[in-house]
């Protein structure tokens, strides 16, 4: 008996280890964080902020090291799930950044301060270049997307119909958000475009959910897809 509740308890341990594993895994995947780009934000801030607007070319050369080596860090990042469709952006933006990294390296081993000037406004450029290519443009088309990476790249090809269809109604609902949202003064010139790709995809939303009411099983495959693709059409609008 002792021995039989030895191994119960055993398998529920190592159970609820692989669940947490895959718990985390999941969390991983459908962040849109890259913690490297973070990290080097912490270099480029004293740059951008101090001593490139005073001039400090002391300072701008003595930020070598750590440039070099926070760089090596994001030259070397893999982007979770949630962003593979942006991989070749991304791929692009890192051969441009590396670039600047090492223009600034050639600048600071100088004497010419102008050079080191242009290379510190280069070097935040292309920065700010990859920040943007990751960088959900809304909170709510982020929130959305997380809900339909699972759905799309998981539920969808075990057939998981029962799981779709309990998260159907959450789709109209992020999707309903997305319609009420105010793009930032950067983006207003896309508001219209924006504004006719958030109700497509909420009439995409509203399709599917209906499917899912309805327990038309064989029709859930299709209105995903078609879901996915009025996303990729919203995110289109910010290309």
């Amino acid at each position: 008996m002792f021995t039989k509740k030895l191994m119960l308890s055993i398998c529920l341990i190592l159970f609820s280890g692989v669940l947490f594993c895959q718990q985390d895994s999941l969390k991983h995947e459908t962040s849109s964080e890259v913690k490297e780009l973070e990290l080097f934000h912490e270099i480029i801030y004293p740059i951008w902020h101090t001593a490139y607007p005073e001039k400090d070319y002391a300072a701008l050369k003595s930020y070598v090291p750590e440039i070099n080596k926070l760089a090596e860090a994001l030259y070397k990042v893999e982007l979770p799930g949630i962003l593979r469709e942006k991989k070749p952006k991304w791929e692009a933006g890192i051969k441009e950044f590396k670039n600047s990294v090492d223009e600034y390296n050639k600048a600071a081993a100088g004497e010419d301060n102008d050079a080191l000037l242009n290379a510190a406004e280069a070097l935040h450029a292309k920065y700010e270049m990859l920040v943007r290519t990751i960088r959900p443009v809304l909170k709510e088309v982020d929130e959305f997307h997380q809900l339909l990476y699972v759905v799309y790249h998981k539920d969808l090809p075990g057939k998981q119909f029962e799981i779709i269809k309990s998260k159907a109604s959450a789709f109209v609902e992020k999707a309903e958000a997305i319609t009420k949202a105010t793009l930032s003064k950067r983006l207003a010139k896309k508001t219209d475009d924006f504004k006719v790709a958030a109700a497509e995809l909420l009439v995409a939303a509203n399709q599917l959910a209906e499917v899912c009411r309805n327990n038309e099983d064989e029709k859930i495959d299709k209105a995903v897809n078609h879901l996915h693709s009025k996303y990729q059409e919203l995110e289109k609008v910010f290309d």
